[in-house]
């Protein structure tokens, strides 16, 4: 259902942005017969975690994998999704890694789904470090209240050389997390460091055989059942703040609504830009500087044919551990590669073609001065370097053949992420300082998704999920 322009209505809840935490907000407060409007700026939902065609070929953005996998496992974050959200689990047909592997310092360090497995490469690699990394596994599994509450927001860089002495071991178990996850520059606080090896060390990583669009016909499919109202292509000019209050929303067709409650899952510098009552320069320091390029190239074959038979490669190529925005356009040297081919999707299924996605930090400010040629011309040239480092770790010698089986490829930049997501300096992350308690300083205007400190699919729907229930339904 939609509403119309010229309507000038109140709504128990107004979400604002369809993402992942956006829809899973949505449908939880739909479920307890709240009236939810979800607002979307955009022609398509799914933030920063959706998908796109080009000639007919469906594209991911964001998702190289779901964390959290742990099947069977009824205290796991997806088994609570799914009985929060009242939705079938089967129905994402989840399908686990092979194996992936961290590559840093000449050293590989292989892991999958299996802990077993994880502790028998440390031990081969790092054998006087097995007993300090068994201990940080269960210090990381046991139940996160029980980790001091003193070293939530603590730099992990001054907790974890309580566990492990090994500076290699150390930035090789960060590199994926910091890929995967953090906002700060070279750091992250010790509470998402907890839950972020959990979801991809403990309980691993999976994916849909369809990718993330499958996730979001079930979340829009089952908002929609529930009576759900949506506005597309309409996003908030602005938010009427009066008496320490949302008074009212304007939107971007010129409608004005108000509403008991509002939740935002845009961003945290985003949402406050839009506040009547906030100015900008306080918003803006806050404004996360992590963003990436990635290189997607479709093959004719099948990556195992190859030799390709990783799932993810997390690589760093320098002396140092630097995850930060890099002074030039693209920091070749640290990225991940992803063959999303390489899942054990189930009854044998492969993909129809083969894929190849090549992430990098990027620098927004110096993609965002060049003109449209030098953008166009730019983007070519890390095309090319991007595709020859990863070949280096894939062990491509003749790389003329792969080209020569390129069916199609493309590239999307920090600018690219910020037109199409709304997220400010195209921070894949959001801001540098994430807001907990999802609280405002408007009494009714929350925060969900990644600003409030939880990424990726798994967490982002986690997060709309207990901001719903925290500020409006225990109310």
């Amino acid at each position: 259902m939609d509403i119309t322009q010229g309507e000038e209505e109140h709504f128990d809840v107004v979400v604002i942005g369809a993402g992942m935490s956006g829809l899973a907000a949505g449908i939880r407060l739909a479920l307890f017969d709240k009236k939810v409007l979800l607002l979307e700026r955009h022609n398509a939902i799914g933030g920063l975690n959706s998908f796109y065609s080009i000639d007919g070929r469906k594209y991911d953005v964001g998702l190289h994998a779901m964390t959290n996998y742990a099947p069977g496992v009824k205290t796991g974050s997806l088994t609570k999704i799914a009985r929060q959200l009242r939705i079938d689990l089967e129905a994402f047909r989840l399908s686990p890694q092979k194996q992936s592997k961290i590559v840093f310092g000449g050293c590989d360090l292989f892991f999958n789904n299996s802990l077993d497995f994880l502790k028998s490469q440390v031990r081969f690699q790092f054998p006087d470090q097995i007993d300090a990394f068994c201990r940080l596994c269960e210090a990381v599994n046991s139940d996160f209240h029980a980790l001091s509450p003193e070293k939530w927001n603590v730099s992990v860089w001054k907790v974890l050389p309580e566990f492990i002495s090994n500076s290699l071991l150390i930035n090789m178990l960060m590199l994926p997390l910091l890929s995967y996850g953090s906002s700060q520059e070279n750091d992250i606080p010790w509470n998402q460091f907890v839950v972020l090896f959990k979801s991809i060390f403990l309980e691993g990583l999976a994916r849909p055989y369809e990718g993330i669009r499958v996730i979001l016909r079930i979340l829009k499919d089952k908002y929609k059942s529930l009576g759900g109202l949506r506005k597309m292509k309409c996003g908030v000019r602005q938010i009427k703040a009066c008496q320490g209050k949302v008074q009212s929303l304007i939107l971007d067709d010129g409608t004005v609504i108000s509403a008991d409650h509002v939740i935002s899952s845009i961003g945290y510098p985003e949402t406050l830009r839009l506040c009547s009552d906030k100015e900008q320069t306080e918003v803006d320091e806050n404004i996360g500087r992590i963003s990436f390029v990635e290189t997607i190239t479709v093959i004719n074959d099948q990556p195992k044919s190859l030799g390709w038979k990783d799932t993810i490669i997390f690589f760093n190529d320098s002396e140092h551990l630097e995850y930060k925005c890099p002074d030039s356009l693209v920091n070749p040297n640290l990225g991940v590669i992803c063959i999303p081919n390489n899942y054990d999707y189930s009854d044998d299924c492969e993909l129809s073609e083969g894929f190849l996605r090549i992430t990098a930090l990027a620098n927004y400010k110096s993609w965002k001065g060049l003109s449209n040629t030098d953008y166009r011309e730019q983007k070519k040239i890390w095309f090319d370097r991007l595709q020859s480092k990863a070949f280096e770790y894939l062990q491509v010698v003749d790389d003329s053949y792969v080209k020569s089986i390129t069916l199609a490829s493309d590239m999307f930049t920090p600018k690219t992420i910020e037109k199409y997501t709304g997220r400010l300096g195209g921070a894949v992350y959001g801001a540098t300082y994430k807001n907990p308690t999802g609280e405002t300083h408007l009494k009714n205007l929350y925060i969900c998704g990644t600003d409030q400190g939880l990424l990726g699919v798994v967490g982002s729907m986690m997060s709309g999920i207990v901001m719903a229930n925290r500020h409006v339904l225990a109310k």
